[in-house]
């Protein structure tokens, strides 16, 4: 897990230390609250099992989702800017994190470069995320913004050492709705259309990616497959 919240190369030393400022582990219930919007920002929070979903209350009081997140993650980046948190996070499953605080964790990074690296590569994949959902919800048509949610999910799936074609959705359809800025009633016709034609299996929140290859080229992705048929030039 480490190598997925903090990719980084530490010396033994350095390592021990890192490993000394995040034992404290806490435990959040299925539907407990991890930190809340407005909470004063202190640490940061690597998910060491479970998942959790971030949302912000719209004007309407509806939730919207803003982030899933999964074992191997980091949340709370979003309290860095103003010293509090600009969401709130709650656990879909019961879960656990390892606690980072965070003034202790940027004095190590001022001995340690690599860590301070580290940490601004974290933050910079966060924007990097944040711009494309943006993106995904300017582009592309509904069908295209599940697709790419569950391709999505595969893959982290796969990097975290599971089957990317199988596995349990812990948001529900109004979830997946709200994060993708779509209707439940969109969500669920799509689902339904996607299995009709055989590109997936889906049984409550267990999910079967059945074509890979035929749900990628439905986003426009280019499949390796078929890289491998072409021929060289020149």
């Amino acid at each position: 897990m480490r190598g997925l919240c903090l990719p980084i190369g530490l010396e033994p030393e350095a390592l021990r230390r890192l490993n000394d400022l995040i034992s404290v582990r806490t435990r959040v219930q299925r539907k407990g609250t991890l930190y809340r919007l407005g909470d004063r920002f202190a640490s940061l929070y690597a998910i060491r099992l479970g998942t959790f979903k971030t949302f912000v209350l719209a004007a309407n009081g509806r939730e919207q989702i803003t982030g899933y997140h999964m074992a191997g993650e980091i949340i709370g980046i979003d309290g860095l800017g103003d010293d509090r948190h600009t969401c709130q996070a709650i656990a879909l499953e019961d879960s656990e994190v390892c606690v980072l605080p965070f003034g202790e964790l940027d004095q190590l990074a001022v001995d340690v470069p690599t860590l301070r690296r580290s940490l601004f590569r974290l933050a910079s994949r966060d924007l990097s995320r944040h711009h494309g959902k943006m993106l995904l919800l300017g582009s592309r048509s509904a069908e295209e913004r599940l697709t790419l949610f569950l391709l999505d999910i595969a893959e982290r799936y796969q990097a975290r050492g599971y089957s990317a074609h199988e596995f349990v959705l812990r948001m529900t359809r109004g979830e997946i709705a709200s994060y993708l800025g779509l209707k439940l009633e969109t969500v669920c016709r799509l689902f339904s259309r996607l299995q009709d034609e055989g590109l997936l299996e889906a049984q409550g929140r267990a999910v079967k990616l059945l074509d890979m290859p035929a749900l990628k080229r439905l986003v426009g992705q280019e499949v390796e497959a078929d890289r491998a048929s072409i021929p060289a030039v020149g």
